[in-house]
């Protein structure tokens, strides 16, 4: 009877042996660009013009916090100005019209008829915080340039864009070219603060002219390098989906008193067992949606043990979940994120307060609502001497996009073309773009920023040092200037 059960074991474990074997093997990545990416057209850039234009634009300080202040305004009209005199060609071509201070241009196609399509970015940037200036390398405001970066704030974010976009359609202007189809360009002037008067603006007078954009493509993720470690190319990751935002006051309140008289129980105890127990159970989150279109694509590229678990989700995924969940980029695109990030109690520490609050901020995945985040948040607290109520204006998750259009095509085929050997994913844009406007007006939204980023690059971002390599701002306007050639096919 023992050796008969262990030979029944025994071909158990051969037939499983067999079944995951026989699924790693046909575990294969989607092609996301049919078309070589070498039968694009050729760009030839003029690099030292892009430089020396994309290091002018950062020394405007348009600073979208700044933008009650007479001076700062000055330095968007100032930009706005600049612009038009460095890009004749763009202004000279296509009809331009304000959205307080975002412009639209328009470049109308040969076939008026054709759906259009939207390129948008952002030209206003956040602040570099004065007590951090001595660590700059180069002065943030100073387009600062040597062999291999530009440097300043609003590099990467997202001047690149905007200057990459001008450059690519005053270059093919230049060479007698018009597209078939119309092409929208939107450059936004308060993204970093919600984007509401600009790309929100800019919206509001299209979608009342009925416009609606085919697609549309703005800033995201980018070409990323040895920052998922394990992967023989860089990834390269074209986001069909955006999280939500949502932030939540967390309150506890108690009767206070004098800190020599301390209860059992005080508001700032009670706060911060509710809050441990946010952190401790977090949403709800897997390998659904975006996130699964993104791994599907990057983990056939991984070594064989990846690829097993990857390719036998109906055995290993609740491992393949802890596994992603330990690291911060990984976790934020499998659910929606809990960060705590302001703390208010008592004014004086000899005082117990009445009331402690607690901000906590949520990034909400499309699975999830804001309706259902607060629902999580209520039943892990389960206190109902806690309130939970919101704070300020949430956004919902974006749609999601699909990665089977010709407009998805397209940016791939441009990526490849201009960043050649990599890996072209779909993916999740876990931070927040204009696109939540745009998309209100485009059947597919896309975000990619034509740029490569490694492990030390992340920190850049609103961060200390930015700085964009003349590499990539070369690469940047052949993506751009192929994406407007190919956009009839």
């Amino acid at each position: 009877m023992v050796l008969r059960i262990l030979k029944y074991l025994g071909l158990a474990v051969i037939a499983l042996l067999a079944v995951l074997a026989v699924k790693t093997a046909l575990y294969k990545a989607p092609d996301y660009a049919p078309v070589d990416a070498a039968a694009l057209p050729s760009v030839t850039v003029d690099v030292d013009r892009v430089v020396a234009n994309v290091s002018t634009a950062v020394t405007f300080e348009t600073v979208s916090q700044n933008l009650v202040d007479p001076l700062a305004s000055g330095q968007f009209h100032g930009f706005l100005e600049w612009i038009e005199a460095a890009y004749p060609g763009v202004h000279t071509t296509m009809s331009r019209e304000m959205a307080n201070l975002t412009p639209i241009y328009k470049w109308e196609g040969k076939n008026p008829d054709t759906q259009p399509v939207l390129m948008t970015g952002h030209y206003d940037v956040v602040p570099a915080p004065v007590a951090e200036l001595d660590r700059w390398e180069h002065a943030p405001f100073s387009g600062a340039r040597d062999t291999e970066f530009v440097w300043g704030r609003g590099t990467i974010d997202d001047k690149i864009g905007v200057i990459g976009l001008l450059e690519a359609a005053e270059m093919l202007i230049a060479d007698g070219f018009q597209p078939e189809r119309t092409i929208y360009f939107i450059f936004g002037h308060d993204e970093e603060i919600g984007g509401q008067n600009g790309a929100g603006a800019a919206v509001a007078l299209l979608g009342a002219r009925g416009v609606q954009m085919e697609w549309s493509l703005d800033e995201g993720s980018m070409v990323l390098d040895d920052v998922l470690p394990g992967l023989p190319a860089p990834v390269a990751s074209i986001n069909i989906a955006e999280k939500g935002y949502v932030t939540l006051n967390i309150t506890a309140k108690a009767a206070g008193g004098h800190s020599s008289l301390p209860p059992a129980e005080t508001a700032v105890g009670a706060l911060a067992v509710a809050v441990e127990r946010l952190m401790a159970n977090p949403v709800p989150g897997g390998l659904t949606d975006a996130t699964a279109d993104f791994f599907d694509a990057v983990a056939p590229e991984f070594g064989l043990a990846e690829r097993v678990l990857f390719a036998n989700q109906w055995l290993f995924r609740p491992v393949l979940e802890g596994i992603l969940s330990g690291s911060g980029p990984t976790n934020a695109m499998l659910r929606t994120t809990t960060a705590p990030t302001m703390l208010q109690a008592s004014l004086t520490e000899n005082v117990l307060p009445t009331e402690a609050v607690a901000v906590v901020n949520f990034r909400i995945h499309p699975r999830d609502t804001v309706e259902s985040v607060v629902a999580h948040v209520e039943a892990v607290i389960d206190n109902p001497d806690i309130d939970v109520t919101l704070r300020g204006e949430p956004t919902h998750p974006s749609p999601v996009s699909s990665a089977e259009t010709e407009g998805f095509q397209l940016l791939a085929q441009a990526t490849l073309g201009a960043f050649g050997n990599i890996i072209l994913v779909p993916g999740l844009t876990v931070a927040g773009t204009d696109t939540k406007h745009f998309s209100k007006i485009s059947d597919d939204s896309y975000r990619f920023n034509p740029m490569t980023f490694g492990p030390d690059d992340l920190s850049r971002i609103h961060g200390i040092n930015e700085r964009v390599s003349i590499a990539d701002l070369e690469r940047a306007v052949q993506f751009y200037a192929q994406i407007m050639m190919g956009v009839d096919g």
